[in-house]
């Protein structure tokens, strides 16, 4: 299924695997919808996006927790702009790595209103357009955290596993309509993941992928041009990577 001139439209588009899929898409020749709060950073990517063969960018400043913001953002579009092929709700973080009864509220309700609720305003001001016009996809990025819950990070990991109820839910909403869902839930991924965690501590940081050799965004980013591309007849419901050295979000062999 070709890709080319389709509009893609990325949230937390200006880093890690949401700027390495912006990237990906590029090289197929796609039109880019890519949105993130940090502008100067949002700006870059656009700008490596175009010289790798998007067709074109529009760049939008949006912070996912704003409802409001999310639908004015919709429906202030540019024509040409409105009518977007593929979803790719990718904004999220953590913060912290705490016990739950000792656990930071506010790190927990910017968590929640991202990961979660970030994730529900943006699909409410996307998806309705996909279902009129007859198209679309929606990939949303989970982990797998939405699986198996790890000690010291309860929160988080309660983030993606209703991250993977709502998309099976949208999923099963969209019945007998062409539009597709689909979650990609990668294991352990070297990005600034680790350092938002820890609020920029970097030693801290480094140590969780001491003596593994993690996923790179450009493996998720692949996984998703991939899932994207298959025939319209096919959904892929459900895509799980880690790299060989993690089972799952407990197990890891870190080699000396």
């Amino acid at each position: 299924m070709s890709l080319k001139g389709k509009i893609v439209f990325i949230t937390g588009a200006s880093s890690g695997i949401g700027a390495a899929t912006a990237l990906a898409f590029a090289a197929k020749g796609t039109r880019l919808l890519l949105a993130a709060r940090r502008a100067g950073k949002l700006a870059q990517v656009a700008s490596v996006a175009l010289e790798s063969g998007a067709a074109q960018v529009h760049s939008i400043d949006l912070d996912v927790r704003n409802h409001r913001a999310v639908q004015n953002a919709i429906d202030t579009l540019p024509p040409e702009w409105a009518e977007i092929d593929i979803l790719v709700n990718n904004a999220g973080l953590s913060r912290g790595l705490d016990k739950l009864y000792m656990g930071n509220i506010e790190d927990w309700d910017e968590m929640i209103d991202t990961n979660v609720k970030g994730l529900l305003y943006v699909s409410r001001a996307v998806v309705p357009g996909m279902v009129v016009r007859g198209r679309g996809h929606v990939v949303n990025l989970g982990s797998t955290a939405g699986e198996i819950t790890y000690p010291n990070g309860a929160v988080y990991c309660a983030s993606k596993a209703a991250e993977r109820a709502i998309n099976d839910g949208l999923r099963q909403d969209l019945l007998g309509t062409p539009v597709r869902v689909t979650t990609i839930d990668p294991g352990m991924v070297e990005t600034d993941f680790s350092l938002v965690r820890f609020r920029g501590d970097e030693e801290r940081a480094a140590k969780v992928y001491k003596g593994i050799t993690p996923l790179a965004p450009e493996d998720v980013a692949d996984a998703i041009v991939w899932a994207v591309s298959r025939p319209a007849h096919v959904n892929i419901a459900r895509v799980s990577l880690t790299s060989v050295h993690q089972a799952n979000s407990l197990l890891f062999h870190r080699q000396p």
